[in-house]
């Protein structure tokens, strides 16, 4: 059965990401799912020098584990959250490459009418550097997000339901054709 890890670049349990996140799983269909914790210390060398801490290497082993990625990321002054991009920077620090070769879909919920449309253009800047394999379209960029869930946590517009279902569509295709 595939193996999915999601990874959200907020921590606030009630994230509207963590919401679009499991919307995607849902949409995604039968899958193991885990998500990756992201709550790790902040990068610094000196504390790589004295190693690695395990927080980092356990994502990294679940990063590595997984058959592919989905990410949904708030947009935080026009750019990545902190909290993404520290945690892709420790993972980057793990010998192996966890990322490289590994299908990603990348979405982001955002209060601003843009969707968070500049966050998503950096995590997948970061993610080049990574060697990720990172599915282009369509892209999901959810606006006003706190208006767009149900109370159940779904999706309640169409078009971003359908395209996100489009989305885990091409990553069910990237994964079967990586496992090749």
């Amino acid at each position: 059965m595939t193996q999915l890890i999601g990874l959200c670049g907020s921590l606030r349990r009630a994230s509207l990401n963590r919401k679009l996140l499991n919307h995607a799983v849902t949409a995604y269909g039968e899958c193991h799912y885990r998500e990756g914790d992201l709550d790790l210390p902040l990068y610094n060398g000196d504390v790589e020098a004295e190693g690695i801490p395990q927080k980092v290497i356990e994502l990294a082993e679940a990063i590595r584990a997984a058959d592919g990625i989905i990410i949904s990321t708030p947009e935080y002054n026009k750019g990545i959250s902190g909290v993404l991009k520290n945690a892709l920077d420790w993972v980057s620090r793990v010998q192996g490459s966890p990322i490289a070769g590994k299908p990603v879909a990348i979405m982001t919920a955002a209060a601003g009418r843009t969707g968070g449309e500049t966050a998503q253009y950096h995590t997948r800047h970061c993610l080049i550097a990574l060697g990720a394999d990172i599915i282009a379209t369509p892209a999901i960029c959810v606006a006003t997000a706190a208006q767009e869930f149900d109370d159940a946590g779904a999706l309640s517009n169409p078009r971003y339901a359908e395209n996100v279902q489009k989305l885990m569509d091409a990553l069910r295709r990237k994964i079967a054709a990586t496992a090749l």
